[in-house]
């Protein structure tokens, strides 16, 4: 299954709304496992982003969607890193010529 790696920011209403935070992180954790994926731990940073994500979700597609419809809310900007597991990682450089 794909993982990737989100790394977010909060709008300006997300700022505004961040006592309810909490509740849309279960919120998006809840719409990634009914369309089949997984997310890990929400990891709030300090820096260029607010917070860190990674998640699996069984196809890009699905992800795209999944993170289409939860950014709609308004309340994060986020940027996708595609991650690529260790084992994932070992068979890409067994591929190289």
């Amino acid at each position: 299954m794909p993982s990737y790696i989100i790394l977010g920011k909060y709008t300006t209403q997300g700022i505004q709304s961040i006592k309810q935070s909490p509740a849309r992180v279960d919120a998006a954790r809840k719409a990634i496992e009914a369309a089949g994926g997984k997310m890990g731990d929400f990891r709030l940073t300090l820096g260029q982003y607010d917070f860190v994500v990674e998640a699996e979700a069984p196809t890009e597609e699905a992800y795209a969607t999944l993170m289409l419809a939860i950014a709609s809310g308004g309340t994060i900007a986020t940027e996708t890193l595609r991650a690529f597991s260790e084992a994932e990682f070992r068979g890409i450089v067994d591929k190289l010529p």
